[in-house]
């Protein structure tokens, strides 16, 4: 089954650098969205009550930070 994974970056952040790293390594396809290429992105974040990235949506769950392993679990 295909995962919908979706990234929240931004251009300072170096966790955002890894976790992208680790995803085009695992071959994951993903749709990057940078809080500093469109102010949209940072509004949902902040919708979600989240203020800080990197964000990574894997379906409908949600994990704030490079976190290996629950990132694993949920791609599995």
């Amino acid at each position: 089954m295909v995962k919908v994974v979706t990234v929240y970056t931004s251009n300072s952040c170096s966790y955002c650098k890894v976790l992208k790293m680790y995803l085009e390594a695992r071959g994951i396809t993903y749709k990057e969205k940078n809080i500093n290429d469109n102010n949209e992105y940072m509004l949902e974040l902040v919708n979600r009550n989240i203020m800080s990235v990197p964000v990574i949506i894997i379906d409908d769950n949600v994990v704030i930070g490079f976190k290996k392993d629950e990132i694993e679990k949920l791609l599995s």
